[in-house]
């Protein structure tokens, strides 16, 4: 889009690996920041956020930068390594101007963002020069379509709407799709409550599942709520069922019987069953989804079974082998077939002739305490839940488990890290 040398175009950046000056990488380079100067003109870049080793996002100011093109940046000094805290009049690009409707002062009509160009200036200063627009756009959540045609006009060409306008996600969403669920919760933690309910309205069901289960209580029940009934029911419909439960947990009791009621009977069944125990025991802890196979089935067929994308790797560790019903809760429990038996065994050997029936089922009332215990003293990943009559209702998963005796506030951002310098000493 432009031969000047002293230009980036954000988009392109995104990603880019940050290096130290002797080559070391410091990380990826996630937005860029800038500060709104009003009516003097354009905004001005203040710094770029950088996704450090171990997922945490930093602030490096802009003063720290020596090069920065469109194969990649360099910087140097000090980096202090705390999270990123957006302040004051500061705006991200990709999070906040990315898909931001503005208005063309020649009367052409509205159009919407989709690339920032950056000029350095002579005094080193990095300003907003160019915003790359699409006319006659029109996005879906479903469809993810995009229409019109694609202008570069100059910042000073366009009127800004205010920031509490509505703005669309698309972008967004689209640059963020390689992140896990948990990293694209942390990006959606360092935003303002709106933009926050805007992103989560852009995705599908199935990704808004994954990423509401990396989320804080408090952030979830938020989200949730700011969503229609029918859509909140098709978002819980794709979460675990355990998840759901805890979800629904914190909602009042009227919002959550309206949500059950507009949920598959057959997913508001599990879940129904779920909310009936107290938290702090294993039927508040378990999944009732867990793999179920008889007896007769053969290791061919439970491998086939533990391949599935959607299991976790806590779940895909063991096939529970029970009598029919195979649906929990189940015909009676018969013992597990761990996966590294599964391996060792011949395709067409049956589970019957391979399952463990020393490792004792804990009671679906049973106390987290004696859970803890059970898991830590066998090495388990999941370990099986029976009710009175020996039935199998489900399975607690080792990550059920942490989740459960981390400390509460485990998934919001901590603070006071190190300053670091660059080279790898703590300074």
């Amino acid at each position: 889009m432009s031969t000047n040398p002293s230009r980036v175009f954000v988009a392109r950046l995104l990603g880019l690996d940050v290096f130290d000056p002797v080559g070391d990488r410091l990380g990826r380079l996630r937005d860029v920041v800038v500060l709104s100067r009003g009516l003097r003109g354009a905004p001005h870049a203040v710094g770029i956020v950088v996704e450090v080793p171990g997922k945490k996002r930093v602030f490096v100011p802009m003063t720290r930068l020596t090069s920065m093109d469109q194969a990649q940046i360099i910087c140097t000094g000090l980096v202090n390594l705390r999270r990123f805290q957006q302040r004051g009049a500061e705006q991200l690009v990709v999070g906040e101007l990315f898909d931001r409707k503005v208005t063309l002062k020649d009367g052409s009509g509205d159009a919407i963002i989709e690339d920032i160009a950056l000029d350095q200036q002579r005094n080193g200063e990095w300003l907003v020069s160019k915003l790359f627009v699409r006319r006659g756009t029109s996005t879906s959540r479903l469809r993810g379509l995009r229409r019109g045609h694609t202008l570069l006009v100059d910042w000073a060409e366009t009127l800004q709407g205010s920031a509490n306008d509505p703005q669309g996600a698309s972008h967004f969403v689209a640059t963020h799709e390689d992140l896990k669920p948990a990293d694209f919760a942390d990006a959606l933690q360092e935003m303002s409550d709106k933009r926050r309910i805007e992103v989560a309205s852009e995705l599908q069901d199935e990704r808004l599942a994954d990423v509401l289960q990396e989320l804080p209580e408090e952030d979830q029940v938020t989200l949730l709520s700011a969503l229609d009934n029918e859509r909140a029911a098709d978002v819980l419909e794709e979460m675990d069922p355990d998840d759901a439960a805890d979800l629904l947990a914190d909602l009042p009791s009227a919002k959550a019987e309206e949500l059950l009621l507009l949920m598959e009977p057959d997913e508001a069944d599990d879940v129904r069953r779920l909310l009936q125990y107290d938290e702090d025991t294993a039927g508040g802890l378990m999944t009732p989804v867990p793999v179920i196979l008889p007896p007769e089935a053969t290791v061919a067929e439970a491998l086939a079974h533990v391949r599935s994308e959607e299991l976790s790797p806590a779940l895909a560790s063991a096939i529970f082998i029970c009598r029919p019903p195979l649906e929990t809760p189940t015909g009676r429990f018969l013992g597990v077939v761990h996966i590294q038996q599964l391996l060792r065994s011949a395709p067409p050997e049956q589970l019957g002739s391979i399952v463990d029936k020393n490792l004792e089922p804990v009671s679906d009332h049973a106390s987290v305490s004696e859970v803890s215990h059970t898991m830590a003293s066998y090495n388990l990943n999941s370990l099986p839940v029976v009710n009175s009559a020996g039935r199998l209702v489900g399975a607690v998963t080792v990550d059920d488990l942490l989740d459960h005796l981390l400390p509460d506030d485990w998934r919001t951002h901590d603070d006071g890290a190190p300053i670091r310098k660059l080279g790898g000493r703590i300074g």
